[in-house]
């Protein structure tokens, strides 16, 4: 979400106090403004006022300078072109989608699928076991996997192409030292 600071200048003192006061629900980036704006006007901080602004920036610049390990970026990328595949599945068998719950059901597993790869694109460590698991889960399918191959062979590739990919993804995420390691 990002702030207009122009929209911000147009307020009162009064109100861009309420900004930075302590229990304000304003993002950060709104409180960050109102101090510059009130301290543009002569506005008087007081130290506590101007510790929580230092505070303030200060995460602002820590959350800028986390670095996400290129494997992230890599597998994250993979995550996407295994769902991209799965568009492309569902556009071969457009046909089975003739009810609302298959479409539904269709568009959520998608969804899911790419918000595993959002989140594993901005580095959370946690998601490598929930995908894991999905994957261990998965395996059960392989059974599935096989029966497609044999009756319709381009959706088993497009399924043998998913798990290779699934497969490689999972191992850059487990090659990502821990931060633990890292000085």
């Amino acid at each position: 979400m990002s702030v207009d600071k122009r929209i911000l200048e147009k307020q009162s003192n009064q109100e861009l106090e309420q900004y930075i006061l302590p229990q304000s629900k304003r993002v950060d980036d709104a409180k960050i403004y109102a101090f510059e704006i009130l301290k543009s006007r002569g506005y008087e901080f007081s130290p506590e006022q101007m510790e929580r602004n230092q505070e303030l920036i200060n995460t602002k610049t820590e959350r800028k300078n986390i670095i996400i390990h290129p494997n992230y970026k890599r597998s994250a990328e993979l995550i996407y072109l295994t769902g991209a595949l799965g568009i492309g599945n569902l556009i071969w068998h457009y046909e089975t989608l003739d009810s609302g719950i298959k479409i539904f059901i269709a568009l959520v597993s998608l969804a899911f699928m790419l918000g595993i790869g959002y989140l594993i694109s901005r580095g959370n460590e946690w998601i490598k076991y929930v995908l894991l698991v999905l994957f261990a889960l998965g395996l059960i399918g392989i059974i599935f996997i096989i029966a497609n191959l044999a009756k319709d062979p381009v959706t088993g590739v497009i399924n043998i192409v998913q798990t290779l990919l699934q497969i490689w993804a999972l191992v850059l995420l487990f090659k990502v030292p821990n931060k633990k390691e890292n000085p």
